[in-house]
């Protein structure tokens, strides 16, 4: 048997794609398929490391006559690495499947929450309604967090159910033989699903503004209704979502299990660094949410009060539109960092 046959024999023996072997050995995939088709030959520092990961002999690799490999561990299973296995990651698909609509109904819950606020504050300006700026922004907030509070519980909930597999998401792990193979085979089945369900959550979350533009050429004088316009831009965006979040789930469940995308050997090793940074900035959008709600009023407000409930959801969306550029500079510096 030739070096070829014996590298596709143990790379499909511990379950690896090429792209896998290959980002053990810090190659492309490419190289992996030419030594695979023997159009080519490792050299001698990734024929150590062949070596080493599949727990041979450089006998058995090197010589055609040599057709059994010596029982020799692999240095990878002496090592801390875990290894998943068929059941694990049956397990871990079914609970993420499970898990994917109240993720998506919880997330809902927290765009459609202030709407009671944003509505109260509104009508409070108008005499016939005979309702306190106080009282309505005392109801608004107890309804809001009261909503708030539900998608927690959910969140919750959830994730104690995952709590099992977190180590998919920050650890770098093997998987057993046949596993990346019924991971993708389930992938592809799920592509199409995946694909429909993004197209229409994108174009909801695009129309989700209409209403809010077609309420200013309307009536741009009218408080109440431009508030009831911004509330079904906010169910229309978060209709949207839900579409996006539920495939969103099962499809990053994939990718944790074959550690693609944004669960790459590179990306678990660089999280803590993007974990705080993502902290620190949600933070600051926080701290910064609470002095204009807090200082706005005394500052901005003298004369208009009301337009600090109805203006404070800007903040987020600046924040939530700012976010994705936050994590790909940092990535940026990172890897940046690591090829220096």
């Amino acid at each position: 048997m030739i070096f070829a046959d014996k590298l596709i024999q143990l790379r499909k023996k511990s379950g690896w794609s090429q792209e896998e072997l290959a980002e053990q050995l810090g190659v492309t995939r490419q190289s992996v398929s030419k030594w695979e088709g023997a159009q080519a030959v490792p050299d001698l520092e990734k024929l150590l490391r062949l070596s080493e990961l599949f727990g041979v002999s450089m006998d058995y690799l090197l010589k055609d006559n040599i057709e059994t490999a010596e029982n020799m561990a692999p240095v990878e299973e002496t090592s801390s690495t875990r290894r998943v296995s068929m059941e694990e990651a049956s397990s871990f698909l079914r609970i993420r499947e499970a898990a994917a609509r109240p993720v998506a109904y919880a997330t809902l819950l927290c765009i459609l929450s202030p709407i009671c606020l944003l509505i109260l504050g509104a009508a409070c300006e108008i005499p016939a309604y005979g309702l306190a700026e106080n009282v309505a922004a005392g109801i608004g907030m107890v309804v809001l967090l009261v909503i708030v509070a539900a998608a927690v519980g959910i969140f919750i909930s959830v994730g104690m159910k995952s709590a099992p597999f977190e180590y998919l998401e920050k650890e770098i792990f093997e998987t057993e033989y046949g596993v990346s193979g019924m991971v993708k085979e389930r992938r592809e089945k799920f592509k199409n699903n995946y694909v429909r369900n993004n197209i229409i959550g994108a174009c909801l979350c695009v129309l989700s503004m209409i209403p809010l533009f077609a309420g200013a050429a309307i009536n741009d004088r009218d408080d109440l209704f431009l508030v009831f316009m911004l509330c079904l831009t906010l169910i229309l965006a978060g209709i949207g979502v839900v579409f996006l979040v539920k495939v969103g789930v099962i499809q990053a469940s994939f990718e944790k299990l074959l550690q693609e995308g944004d669960y790459t050997r590179r990306n678990k090793k660089n999280s803590p660094i993007l974990a705080t940074v993502t902290a620190v900035y949600w933070l600051i959008v926080t701290a910064a949410f609470l002095v204009y709600v807090f200082l706005a009023k005394e500052i901005f407000f003298k004369s208009d009060s009301h337009g600090i409930y109805n203006y404070s959801w800007i903040l987020w969306a600046v924040a939530g539109v700012l976010y994705p550029a936050v994590v790909v500079v940092t990535k940026a510096l990172i890897n940046r960092k690591a090829e220096a």
